[in-house]
């Protein structure tokens, strides 16, 4: 029996964007006596989605007699990149899928400017948060139907296998 780690990773992100899904809506801290919601139910989740499905395959990496590749779950675009970058992850120049994706800034629900990540799936489909509508993981063209420009692309070497 072999284990299809790749497999497996493309699974998972397809799958997180099947149906409503609200593990990355919500992290809250208190900041001066008051709570917060600083995912805002999911209108800013993406760094979070990305990174935690990534963290996720650590153990299976380990059994693989492999490095861990990213060293935790974040909550921001800025974040997710420093520690991808630090976990083994380079940049590369064509999509393929399981690549990491980084769109350029845009305005985001509230109106500030803001990065955003997902994951292309192939197909010339990505998966990412839904920041502007649902805010729940969906299922898109790769560059928003050419309305949003790909800033970077991330792959790491376990995605080889």
């Amino acid at each position: 029996m072999r284990l299809l780690f790749r497999k497996n990773y493309l699974t998972q992100i397809e799958n997180a964007a099947k149906g409503e899904n609200h593990m990355f809506r919500n992290f809250y801290v208190e900041k001066e006596s008051k709570v917060g919601d600083t995912l805002k139910n999911g209108g800013v989740s993406c760094g979070v989605m990305v990174s935690h499905i990534i963290y996720s395959f650590n153990p299976l990496l380990e059994v693989l007699g492999k490095k861990q590749w990213l060293r935790g779950i974040h909550l921001t675009v800025a974040s997710t990149e420093k520690d991808l970058l630090e976990s083994g992850w380079y940049e590369i120049d064509e999509l393929k899928p399981g690549a990491v994706v980084v769109w350029e800034k845009k305005d985001g629900s509230k109106g500030e400017p803001h990065n955003h990540i997902g994951f292309y799936v192939g197909g010339d489909m990505a998966v990412s948060n839904d920041s502007r509508g649902t805010g729940f993981p969906h299922k898109h063209h790769y560059t928003y139907n050419n309305t949003r420009k790909i800033e970077k692309i991330y792959w790491h070497d376990a995605l080889n296998d």
